[in-house]
């Protein structure tokens, strides 16, 4: 037996409320404590555990603490890969959405892949200035 329309609505609406939720208390954490001191309670990067370098999205949690805090250039520091690309991304699909195309997930795949393995390998030179900032404490 189908289920009714009722039921696959109520359904969407607890997951969207439940998924809303569960973001806003993230920020709350994120915007609230404090990932740039050691004393943080957050899990670490298993990349980074593994090989020792910083992964593309290494300094994710910083970064957004700096924007919800509004200091721009903190964030660009701390990912600057994240900062700039993940909304260009978002905006490089609404268009293709809005202008009725479909998007080719292989070669949107390789650029995405590509720029991550570059910024992974310029990030992790010696003297390289935008690493993620971790404050002594």
């Amino acid at each position: 037996m189908a289920p009714s329309p009722n039921a696959i609505g109520s359904n969407r609406l607890l997951i969207g409320l439940g998924t809303g939720a569960a973001l806003v208390g993230s920020l709350a954490y994120i915007g609230l404590g404090d990932p740039h001191s050691p004393s943080f309670v957050f899990p670490g990067c298993p990349f980074k555990a593994l090989t020792g370098w910083l992964c593309p999205a290494c300094g994710g949690l910083r970064m957004t603490h700096d924007l919800l805090h509004g200091d721009l250039a903190a964030a660009f520091v701390d990912n600057a890969f994240v900062l700039i690309g993940l909304p260009l991304l978002i905006v490089f699909l609404l268009i293709q959405r809005a202008r009725g195309r479909t998007v080719s997930t292989v070669p949107l795949l390789i650029v995405v892949v590509t720029a991550a393995v570059v910024w992974t390998v310029a990030r992790n030179l010696p003297g390289f200035p935008l690493v993620p900032t971790v404050l002594a404490g």
